[in-house]
């Protein structure tokens, strides 16, 4: 009789360790990532009566207490660094002394490093670029704090405009100092002129005017005027140099001679000379031929500026990042420029069911989950990697309810079990009187 005692309290306890699992997933039912456990429990046998043919329960045990991994719920989040995965992947963050975790909670932000870091401080975990955007193959440290886009220099431009077919060819010749006073400082006998923005080596901007002068039937020339960078010299406009564009007797552009580059010079501290070369499009005569039409025209009808590009752009900071679904982060700089600064690992369990919790939406391997499948997110099963969303808690409440019902009647019967051998064995007691 002694003995049902135990196999009650054994009911007590494993149905109290099955209440004590509920209720941590109940807690957890709002947090980013988390995964509820389950109990397994196992009977206990201990005695086979004489013959073999009857056998006695001593209770039950738990067998496991494990995690499960289905896939939560996912919310919209104005954090472009809030990440959620689509698959069986798990992110990896190392904390300061290298040791490495596995987590589902994509709640991730920059310190004041510039690493990407969880709400704990450990660093996510993904593959570099270098300069030029291209995906190294070491996975380190994510660290987007310190990249910079730096300048390009100024080599092409391409011009398009209407020159009016009806203006007339200037009495004098173009000149910079069209007040006679013997400084290079105020241009004169021209048609009419645009500007372009340039940029030198250092990323430095130089404002570079395009004077347009007819010099003949369906002849311009283009001259190449910016500011002297000697700001001492009385002479405060400089002329790089001048290029012909010639039409046919259709307006179309012929050629625009734009074999030798323009040759700038902005000063010492930058390369110099800088050469730009200015494309108005593709002549008739050129090789390959154009059509005429594709950039500057000569038709009767008022000047006018179809358009004005050039390649080259000033040095740029960081101003926001993009992260597309196989993990790839693009960084959107303040100089409009855009560039690859690396990519998220994800890894992945045969038996995740194996890991070890670790608190803090962190899981560690062990030898039961074995060692971690490694790669690009939308390979080997890991995955997708969706920006501006955090996956939820996998809890389901009704079901823990009715889990917490469950339990909760099986310890209230096992309490009952030792009240009636209490009785049971008073009544012996009582016997001897």
């Amino acid at each position: 009789m002694i003995t049902s005692l135990y196999t009650a309290v054994s009911g007590i306890s494993a149905n109290g360790t099955a209440l004590t699992v509920i209720g941590d997933n109940i807690a957890n039912i709002n947090t980013v990532g988390f995964k509820g456990s389950r109990v397994a429990f196992g009977d206990i046998l201990s005695q086979t009566l004489a013959g073999g043919s009857s056998q006695i329960g001593r209770g039950v045990i738990v067998t496991d207490v494990s995690p499960l991994f289905s896939q939560g719920s996912f919310q919209t989040s104005a954090s472009v660094l809030d990440m959620a995965i689509d698959g069986d992947g798990f992110f990896i963050v190392k904390d300061s002394f290298g040791a490495k975790y596995y987590t589902r909670s994509g709640q991730f932000s920059l310190n004041k490093d510039g690493y990407v870091v969880n709400p704990e401080g450990l660093i996510l975990q993904g593959y570099l670029a270098d300069a030029s955007g291209k995906i190294l193959g070491e996975i380190n440290d994510l660290n987007l704090g310190t990249t910079q886009s730096p300048p390009k220099m100024t080599a092409n431009a391409k011009v398009a405009v209407n020159l009016d077919a009806t203006a007339t060819t200037p009495s004098e010749p173009f000149t910079l100092d069209g007040n006679g006073d013997g400084n290079d400082d105020d241009p004169a006998n021209y048609n009419s002129s645009t500007t372009i923005t340039v940029y030198d080596s250092q990323g430095g901007a130089h404002t570079v005017t395009l004077y347009f002068v007819k010099t003949g039937a369906n002849t311009w020339e283009v001259h190449y005027v910016y500011a002297n960078p000697d700001t001492t010299s009385s002479d405060k406009l400089i002329e790089a140099g001048t290029q012909t564009l010639v039409f046919d007797e259709n307006g179309k552009l012929v050629d625009d001679n734009d074999d030798t580059p323009i040759q700038f010079n902005f000063g010492g501290s930058v390369v110099q000379p800088q050469e730009i070369t200015f494309d108005f499009g593709t002549g008739t005569d050129e090789d390959p031929p154009g059509s005429g039409l594709d950039g500057t025209t000569q038709f009767a009808s008022p000047f006018s500026v179809l358009s004005i590009s050039q390649d080259g752009y000033a040095a740029g900071s960081l101003k926001t990042v993009t992260i597309s679904e196989d993990g790839i982060i693009t960084g959107i700089f303040t100089n409009g420029q855009t560039r690859i600064l690396g990519q998220i690992a994800l890894a992945r369990f045969v038996a995740s069911t194996g890991l070890l919790k670790m608190g803090r939406n962190l899981f560690a391997e062990t030898h039961e989950s074995g060692q971690p499948i490694v790669g690009n997110p939308t390979t080997s099963g890991l995955g997708r990697v969706l920006s501006n969303t955090l996956e939820l808690s996998n809890v389901d409440l009704a079901e823990e309810f009715i889990k917490m019902i469950s339990a909760q009647r099986g310890f209230q019967a096992n309490s009952r079990v030792v009240s009636a051998v209490d009785d049971l064995m008073q009544e012996l007691v009582n016997m001897k009187r």
